[in-house]
């Protein structure tokens, strides 16, 4: 019997132990990051907001989904402002290098009024190109001041469509601050996951590069990041009530000829629900990308450039 008492206290020893370890190793990883050469931060109402520009013309601007930031649009902002377009990508927070919210608020209405903040502080109207999870606020800032906007591109757009009618609480586990902290530490910005969660969204695995998963791990030694993204964490959980673009009579609202591109082999957010979207939509098209996962612009880069130039000319001819 008292192996087993011995076994048994060891577990519990070590689920305590192994746990904490990972959040003091993120603690200490999270020392601070200098901003990255090739952006700049912008003076907006809700704070400063990185981006990256690229090229002069209509502006187009791109959005990161959970996880990412500007960066990973770098070769796309090359490809459209060879096209004639201002590509611009920006950080919205808690990702990348953008001020954080100082009370926590990540939810959509509230990232739309950033995202809105940020338009009027360059002064200009784009098209707005969102992907994954970003699409989420995104969409949210088009449905609530569509004349900010010249445009809709949805790539791969995680919007949760009807969830406003299924939303719930958060877990009890997750409640906590510091749980969440823990799980935070543990998955998302644990640098030994990273490769392993990014291969996870992707139908064309090779494309998990080590350069592509530096890119991802290098805003995560921002001081903050592992509570920051344990903040913002309840927002991808738990469905919002007040959400518009979770409703699908506002999509049908929208302007006439919103694009949406689409990885055909998603399995994060599959292709019936972009189909969904483009039949809602008024004169809405998907273009399709045979063999791609939930990440196009990493997966087939230059399948993905065609599309989106494409899908930006319709809408320059509107």
């Amino acid at each position: 019997m008292r192996w087993i008492v011995r076994i048994v206290a060891v577990l519990l020893l070590l689920a305590i132990a192994v746990p904490a370890g990972f959040r003091l190793a993120a603690a200490l990883r999270e020392t601070g990051a200098e901003l990255p050469n090739g952006g700049r931060l912008v003076e907006t109402a809700t704070g400063r907001v990185f981006v990256i520009e690229s090229g002069t013309g209509p502006a187009v601007l791109f959005l990161h989904g959970t996880g990412a930031w500007s960066a990973l649009w770098q070769p796309t902002l090359a490809a459209v402002a060879a096209g004639g377009y201002r590509a611009i990508a920006f950080d919205l927070p808690p990702f990348g290098f953008s001020d954080r919210a100082a009370n926590g608020d990540y939810a959509r209405a509230a990232q739309a009024e950033r995202i809105l903040a940020l338009l009027q502080a360059l002064e200009v109207r784009p098209v707005l190109v969102a992907h994954s999870f970003g699409a989420a606020p995104g969409v949210e800032a088009v449905m609530t001041a569509p004349d900010a906007f010249a445009g809709l591109v949805v790539v791969n757009g995680a919007v949760g469509l009807g969830d406003h009618e299924r939303a719930r609480k958060l877990p009890w586990l997750l409640r906590p601050l510091w749980l969440r902290e823990t799980v935070v530490a543990m998955t998302a910005t644990n640098p030994l996951m990273t490769r392993r969660l990014l291969a996870g969204l992707l139908a064309v695995k090779e494309t998990a590069t080590p350069e592509v998963v530096r890119l991802l791990q290098r805003p995560m030694t921002r001081d903050g990041s592992t509570r920051t993204f344990a903040e913002w964490l309840p927002v991808l959980l738990v469905p919002e009530r007040d959400a518009l673009g979770t409703r699908p009579e506002k999509w049908s609202g929208l302007a006439p000829g919103t694009e949406l591109i689409w990885g055909d082999a998603d399995t994060v957010t599959p292709l019936a629900q972009g189909e969904v979207l483009a039949a809602l939509a008024p004169q809405a098209r998907l273009a399709m990308l045979k063999g791609v996962g939930h990440i196009p612009q990493v997966e087939a880069p230059g399948a993905f450039r065609e599309a989106l130039l494409a899908a930006l000319g319709r809408i320059a001819q509107r």
